[in-house]
This record gives structure tokens, sequence and C-alpha cells, in this order.
């Protein structure tokens, strides 16, 4: 059973050693004003970014970064969708990069959804600004189905890359939700998203803080207290 956000908190304070060095920590995610205004270019940047760290050192991903946007042309949308099926087999050879074939194709794949996505709501900023705390996971289940590989924690991790508002399956709060027995099973199945949601949503009611923020306080928490959360 889930502790009262209050209760939460204190032990966070505890454990980091008082509430100013806690609050210190936390970091405020962008205004829906704010995330309309993300470009396209970096929407598909997070993307794939996340994507290649998937399953890999995120350090090595972040030193090659920068070669990264000089091969995919700083992730112009309309530039990655020219690319024909040869070029992105050479871009996968391409020793400045993760030289990873099936990652490499996913850049093209979720340019076309974003593509799709801004021709219907003028921006992907604008599409993902539409959906409210309390419906978060709906756009984590968009990003599964509509995205290639933004599944299970990548996409959540994205949006949170890109400041926007989320909680995530961190360690510390995936082992609280299941010591508390809020979640059991599959940690993104219907069910455990739909109570995780709940639960987030309840917190978020009694305290007014986001879930970026009531996230890394529940991580701080419990565990091993994991930064990002």
């Amino acid at each position: 059973m889930a502790e009262s956000f209050q209760s939460i908190y204190r032990r966070a304070c505890e454990r980091k050693g008082g509430e100013k060095v806690l609050e210190a920590m936390l970091q405020a995610p962008l205004s829906k004003a704010q995330i309309q205004k993300i470009p396209d270019d970096r929407f598909l940047a997070a993307m794939t970014k996340k994507v290649f760290q998937s399953g890999f050192v995120w350090r090595v991903i972040e030193q090659k970064w920068p070669d990264f946007e000089t091969v995919f042309f700083n992730f112009d949308i309309d530039k990655v969708l020219l690319m024909p099926d040869e070029m992105l087999e050479q871009k996968a050879t391409d020793k400045r990069i993760v030289r990873n074939y099936k990652k490499v194709m996913t850049v093209r794949d979720n340019a076309i959804m974003i593509k799709d996505v801004a021709r219907e709501h003028g921006s992907f900023g604008k599409f993902v600004a539409s959906f409210d705390p309390e419906n978060i996971t709906q756009l984590w289940d968009f990003l599964k189905k509509r995205g290639a590989r933004l599944g299970g924690n990548t996409g959540p991790y994205m949006l949170r890359s890109l400041r926007i508002d989320t909680f995530l399956f961190s360690r510390d709060v995936e082992d609280y939700l299941r010591k508390h027995d809020i979640i059991d099973g599959g940690l993104t199945s219907k069910k455990s998203l739909t109570a995780a949601n709940e639960v987030f949503e309840m917190w978020r009611k009694e305290s007014g803080r986001s879930l970026q923020e009531i996230s890394a306080i529940l991580a701080f928490s419990w565990g091993t207290n994991n930064r990002l959360a």
C-alpha cells in the first residue's frame, strides 16, 4: 500500500541531509508552452540518443554524440527522410558512430513518425504538450506503438532528457512500487502502468508537485538512491 507523499518526503529529507539539500537536488520540468517550442529535430535527436544508449554504455554515446549530429544532418527531419536505404546502410558502417544497422534504421523510422504527427498537430512538441500528467503513460504507449524502439523505459527516459514532465521506472522507483504492492508482473503491462499512473496522480494532487519531482523524491527516499528518477 502506498504511503502518503509527506511520509516519503520526510524520509527523503532524512536520507539526503535535510530539506534544503533535497530541494537543491530537484529540477522542475518545462511548461507546456516551453514544450511546444521544442523543435522537431531535437525530438528526433533525443529519441536517437536514447535508442543507442539502450543496452549500451551511455558514456560512449555521449562522447560520440557530436559525430552523431554530423552524420545525421543535425537530425533535420526533411533531410533524414530523404535518406534511401543505401545511405542508411553506409551510415551504419561509419566508425564515427556506433555501428548498429537496426538502430540506425530507427532514425528514419522515427523521423517519419514525427513528420506524420507534426502534419496533424502543427509540431511534435504541440502534440506532446497536449498530454496532461494524469495520462502521461498514454504518451508512453503512443511512443511504443508508433515509434521505433521507444518502448520500455526508452520513451520515458527520452521525455525526461528533454525535461518533459514524467515519472520514471528507475530501479529504486520500481522497487518501491513492487515492495508496496502497487505493481506486480510486467513493468510496462497495462495493469502496472495504470496502477503507477494512479498512485503518482494521488501524490501529485497531495503535494502539488510535478511528476518529475515526485519521482526523484521517491527514489531518494528508497533503495540505493539512483539520481535519475
